[in-house]
Formats: structure tokens, sequence, C-alpha cells
């Protein structure tokens, strides 16, 4: 069973726009929507494994000063808009009380949340309570997820602290992962969180000519279980596995009684694809990489780019026709292939005697500067100044 991962939203200050006049949604004209809260939310939703659950102070719901007609008729409106966009919730929890009525339903209090700790269907140590009062860290911090502050500065950070006997937030850095007012900044680092903990990705690509299968860890320990039926192909991408720390497992079946040729195009294809699609947005990533390989009589660079277009310079000449069962032609068609379904710049430089010994080494610099490219440096950003890859 697959654990739910929960994105615990607040409402007020989140969805939607809190009012500076008594910071209450108690009609329709106070009722104005968070920036682009819509529009990223949606995409959240399509795009990664979250159940969204409302949790909402909601003070003196039911009295005469907060009539529930005047709060509903805000709700329901809510609901059917962000329905129309597809975002549905799981589950809506609504506290009425008042702050000095000190009960545990109001948060940060998780009376209202108990089911919640259920491990055997929820994952609260990869969950998120998003949310923009202090509040709502100290209901992050009391569920064992993590806090996405929506922090604008302004008056629930002092008089919130203040009512909550002046909480030093630096106690609560550990639980803080994102502090902004961006919702795209929000949608950014759930594509980075969701890249690091969904580790494996199955990818398959069959045409007349070849079946091909790859399951892939980026972010592995360098397993490797290649079967081409081409043994020099299989050992290259071991140490391509191995050198990357990308734990690979590909299964290959071409048309190898016609020649090499298909086998090796499809399978840098559906690699190169693999990676391209595990990364997402290339959020978080260093996105260039480059490394120099000496092995024996031979040396070999490889400079790469993860930046979204495709082209390879080639500056290697053999002298054998073939190494193995492969020709020594389809080297450079692996990773021109290979730069054009990853959509990555690859420079390759090889000199020496020994053609196994030159190709060998290449495999093992691209692997080393691929590793690099692809690291996670704990960034919510994607690494352009254009903003897209």
């Amino acid at each position: 069973m697959n654990k739910k991962k929960i994105l615990f939203l607040d409402r007020d200050g989140t969805i939607l726009q809190e009012p500076s006049i008594n910071y209450q949604i108690d009609n329709i004209k106070k009722m104005l929507f968070y920036p682009q809260v819509i529009y990223f939310l949606s995409k959240i939703i399509s795009q990664f494994n979250y159940q969204l659950v409302m949790v909402t102070n909601q003070d003196g719901l039911g009295t005469d000063k907060f009539p529930e007609k005047n709060f509903f008729i805000i709700q329901n409106h809510l609901l059917k808009i962000l329905e129309t966009e597809g975002i549905q919730f799981f589950a809506i929890h609504i506290d009425r009380s008042f702050p000095e009525d000190n009960v545990r339903t109001r948060k940060p209090g998780v009376g209202m949340l108990l089911d919640y700790f259920n491990k055997t269907y929820y994952n609260l140590s990869e969950s998120f309570v998003i949310g923009d009062r202090i509040t709502d860290v100290l209901l992050a911090k009391n569920l064992g997820c993590k806090a996405i502050w929506i922090n604008q500065q302004n008056h629930f950070s002092y008089t919130n602290i203040i009512k909550l006997n002046k909480i030093n937030l630096d106690e609560l850095q550990n639980v803080i992962s994102l502090k902004t007012d961006n919702w795209k900044e929000i949608y950014e680092f759930l594509s980075y969180n969701t890249n690091i903990y969904n580790k494996q990705f199955q990818y398959t690509r069959i045409t007349y000519e070849t079946d091909i299968k790859i399951n892939i860890n980026l972010y592995g320990n360098g397993q490797a279980k290649i079967n081409t039926k081409l043994g020099f192909l299989n050992h290259l991408l071991e140490q391509m596995s191995f050198h990357s720390n990308i734990d690979i497992d590909l299964y290959a079946k071409g048309d190898i009684n016609v020649d090499e040729h298909h086998t090796i195009e499809d399978i840098a294809i559906a690699l190169g694809e693999s990676i391209n699609k595990k990364l997402i947005n290339k959020i978080g990533i260093d996105r260039y990489g480059f490394f120099s390989i000496p092995m024996d009589d031979s040396i070999s660079t490889v400079v790469l780019d993860l930046g979204g277009r495709s082209h390879l310079c080639w500056k290697v000449k053999f002298v054998r026709e073939k190494i193995g069962q492969i020709s020594t032609e389809m080297f450079f068609h692996f990773f021109n292939s290979f730069s054009y379904s990853a959509k990555c710049n690859i420079y390759i430089f090889s000199k020496g005697k020994n053609e196994h010994h030159k190709i060998e080494s290449i495999f093992k610099a691209f692997a080393k500067a691929l590793k690099m490219a692809i690291n996670r440096n704990n960034s919510s950003k994607i690494p352009s100044t254009k903003g897209l890859l």
C-alpha cells in the first residue's frame, strides 16, 4: 500500500487573501484569491502525489458575530471554483473556537487530525503544512511533518508570536522547509522534493526493431543489471552506472541479427529520455558537469550541460573498425542520440593508442560528468536566468 502524503493547507492568508479588517472573510466582497494560487495548486495536484487537506481556524464560527451562513457562502463558492480547476480536498477540518478557549482542536493543536497519525495509511514525514501564521509552523512540528511558511512580514508574524508566549523562531528552523510569499516558489520546491523521494523511474520503448525496458534511480548506489545481448556494450553501461551512482536495470532485445545499430541507437534514446523525464523541470540540480579520466595510454574529457538543447561535439578518432561486436562509428551515434533525447550539450575529447581504453575512459568520464550535473544542491530554483530549461 502506498502511504498518502498530505498537504495540510490553511485557508485565509494561504488560498484566500486575509483582509486587514478583523482578519475575517465574512462577505463575498472580501473574497480575493492569493496571487497564482489556483494555477500552481492545479499543477501540484496534477503532477505530484499529494492529498489536499484544509485545516482552518475560524474564530467564533456559528456565533452572532460570525454566523455560519456568512462563512459557508464563501466556503462553498471557494470549493466550487477550485473544483473547476481539478483542485479537490481529501478532507476539510474547521475549528470554531477562540484563542482564549485553549482547545486541542485549534491550531496548532492536533485534536482534529489524530487520524493522520496512522502510519499504515499516511506518511507524515514527507507531508507539509502550508500556511501564513506561526501556528501553521507549530502545527507542522506537532504533526511531525515540515512547514512551508507563507510569510509576508505583516500583522501575523509579530502578533501571533506574542500571543504564543514569544516563541523563539530559531527553534523552528528545522521545521520550516521554505519561507516564501510566492506560490510559484512553493510549486518549484515541491517539484524538487518529489524528485528526491520518487527514486525509481520506469521507461519502456518498443519499436519494430527493438524492445527496451529501463528502471533507473538517479541517486542510487551505482548498481547495474544490464542485458543488451552485446557484451562490450553491457560492460560500458555497467561502468556508466558504477561511476555515476545511477542504478540502471536495463533489458534490450533488438534485431542484432541485422546489426547492432538499432539496438545501440534505441538504448541511447531510451536512457536519455529516462533521465530527462526523471529530472522533470531540473529544479535544484547543478546542471553542468565536466570530468577527465586517464586510462593507461589514453585520456578522455567529457563536458556536458543539461540545458535543454541538444548538441554533440565529438573529438575522437578510432583506427580499428570494431571493438567487440560494436562498430566504432556507433559510439558517436550513441552519444549523439543521447544528446538529442536527454536535451543536453555534450563535448567529448579523447586521445590514446588503445581503442578499448579510449572508449572505456569516455564512458567513465561521461558518468562522472553526469553525476556532477544531476547533483542536488538543496536549491528550489531552476538553474537558469531564463527560469526555464
